[in-house]
């Protein structure tokens, strides 16, 4: 059993920047892919990022590539997600997720385990 904890989102200019944590509790941190996903109002969740559990491998949407980085600290079992140049079309709720079963991670169904999530808004 994994608990995740999101914490860093906030309010934002346009073209800022912010850290995500997500805190797990829980034994063998390193050997579940973590996730990104994000969802806005009125929208379905999308897949943000994944960071793989065997290789530390990234993989990111299309839409962040080259602003957002995932990392993980499996010393600290966090992950985090670190934006900048944000966009008003980033403004959503974000969500960590984790899974044993994948290590290459991009849609929702293949997680067990997700967070609370925490509200990004980026202000143009």
């Amino acid at each position: 059993q994994v608990q995740l904890v999101e914490s860093g989102g906030g309010l934002v200019q346009a073209g800022g920047s912010l850290r995500l944590s997500c805190a797990a509790s829980g034994r063998a941190f390193s050997s579940y892919t973590m996730g990104w996903f994000r969802q806005a109002p009125g929208k379905e969740r999308e897949f943000v990022a994944f960071v793989s559990n065997s290789d530390g491998n990234t993989y990111y949407t299309d839409s962040v590539k080259g602003r957002f980085t995932i990392s993980r600290d499996n010393a600290k079992n966090t992950v985090y997600l670190q934006m900048n140049s944000l966009k008003p079309e980033d403004t959503a709720v974000y969500y960590c997720a984790a899974t044993r079963r994948y290590t290459r991670a991009p849609y929702p169904t293949m997680y067990n385990y997700w967070g609370q999530g925490t509200q990004v808004t980026v202000s143009s």
